[in-house]
């Protein structure tokens, strides 16, 4: 199997990040599986695209079986899909709240489940979610308290599936992120958002990509929250 083509899945694919990780993963010859929910067909017979919302337990088995219908293996898993709503706690709607978690914690576990069992059938996978440094630095001027909720979560069961799976030959990771330059960020805001990093800068969405294709070629690395923030998590 070692010799074989290499089949990544990531979601949010669509856009921003998740977009740059298709390309980096192709770059490299990976076959890759991207999702989303208005995520495009593909004309490139090494990526499939796959349309859905992430949140919904179908999609993920969706995902996953084609990955093993296509191209006989799933690799790699990166869980990239998210919502981020900054708003005061008490402002939060039940339908906000509901939206978040299905995205940021639904989507994880039920596409995670159907990867990880591929990845257990192989003996060898890798897996990474996309985390926040927001996690580690409340920030007064970010209130964001269900990004902390669920992207905490992820934090804690990167942790714990890479030391349930450790001996099993599947891998697990997470990237934290600064604010990042992308379509959700105006050029006009850039500056500010930059100021609250202690590098003075947002960061590029290569960065992300690089600590993640860095992840990916570690393999004496698991449980691991690599932050890619400018220096957030280590204080200001």
């Amino acid at each position: 199997m070692g010799a074989e083509r290499k089949v990544a899945i990531v979601t949010g694919a669509s856009q921003g990040i998740g977009a740059e990780t298709v390309a980096a993963f192709r770059h490299r010859n990976y076959r890759v599986v991207a999702t989303s929910r208005t995520i495009k067909p593909s004309r490139d017979p090494d990526l499939i695209t796959v349309a859905g919302d992430i949140g919904d337990p179908e999609t993920g088995k969706r995902v996953v079986e084609e990955a093993l219908a296509r191209f006989g293996r799933v690799d790699t898993l990166i869980n990239n899909a998210g919502i981020f709503i900054p708003s005061a706690f008490t402002d939060y709607t039940s339908e906000q709240y509901a939206q978040i978690l299905s995205t940021n914690l639904n989507g994880f576990f039920f596409i995670t489940q159907h990867a990880v069992s591929a990845m257990e059938k192989q003996g060898r996978g890798h897996v990474v979610q996309i985390s926040t440094s927001l996690i580690d630095h409340a920030n007064s001027n970010i209130p964001s308290v269900l990004a902390s909720l669920t992207k905490g979560g992820l934090n804690a069961a990167t942790k714990s599936l890479a030391i349930e799976y450790a001996k099993r030959g599947i891998r697990v990771n997470a990237v934290a992120l600064g604010i990042i330059k992308s379509p959700m960020h105006p050029v006009e805001n850039h500056g500010v958002l930059g100021g609250l990093h202690p590098m003075g800068r947002m960061g590029e969405m290569s960065d992300i990509t690089d600590a993640i294709l860095y992840l990916e070629n570690a393999p004496f690395v698991t449980g691991e929250i690599l932050h890619v923030d400018g220096g957030q998590s280590a204080g200001h």
